[in-house]
């Protein structure tokens, strides 16, 4: 999991020139880390539940947070993840599948403020890239595809923004769809676990 600025469509315009070590920062994180199987394996077996996530972050340097896309989290829970977790630690969010899952992307502006107004902010520093996820059915349409683009805020209270898209419809593999992300620097997620095909780059 990569979290840099840098690391989306603009790195293939050839923008990320100078960038430094530390921005350019490859990340190795895990999908959640709530998982039963796990207790008594990669947590110890006498670790409290409560303490998962401070235990996981610091085994690993990033997490990404599903439960953000089932439903909204209180702005209390974003702020106690923050302070659990270690100071260079960066969370993921998996954006909600009420603005994905739409039939039209370009009507979620609503959603999407929603979305960053409910408490997503209280994660500082240490939030990272936000994951897009388009459901398997949702072919690309070029001018709905750009309006929803056009939606994604850069900056949130003074807060650089950083997008990525996971488009699992074989239609946005178009030269297109590449290039619209590309304008609008935004990431491509590639699922190396995904028997999805991957986008022309």
């Amino acid at each position: 999991m990569a979290t840099s600025p840098c690391y989306n469509a603009r790195r293939f315009a050839g923008e990320c020139a100078g960038v430094s070590e530390a921005e350019s920062r490859i990340r190795i994180g895990i999908g959640g880390w709530t998982y039963a199987p796990w207790r008594g394996v990669f947590y110890p077996t006498d670790l409290a539940h409560k303490r998962e996530l401070e235990y996981a972050s610091r085994k690993l340097t990033s997490i990404e947070i599903n439960g953000t896309y089932y439903g909204s989290q209180k702005p209390d829970t974003f702020a106690r993840w923050h302070d659990e977790t270690p100071e260079d630690f960066v969370f993921a969010l998996k954006a909600p599948r009420f603005v994905t899952a739409r039939r039209v992307l370009a009507d979620a502006g609503p959603s999407i403020e929603r979305f960053f107004a409910s408490g997503v902010m209280a994660l500082g520093e240490k939030l990272g890239p936000i994951n897009w996820q388009m459901p398997p059915t949702k072919a690309f349409d070029p001018v709905d595809f750009a309006a929803f683009l056009k939606l994604l805020p850069q900056r949130v209270e003074g807060q650089a923004i950083r997008h990525a898209l996971e488009l699992r419809h074989d239609t946005f593999r178009a030269a297109e769809a590449v290039a619209l992300a590309r304008e609008h620097g935004v990431a491509i997620v590639l699922a190396g676990d995904a028997s999805y095909r991957r986008s022309p780059t």
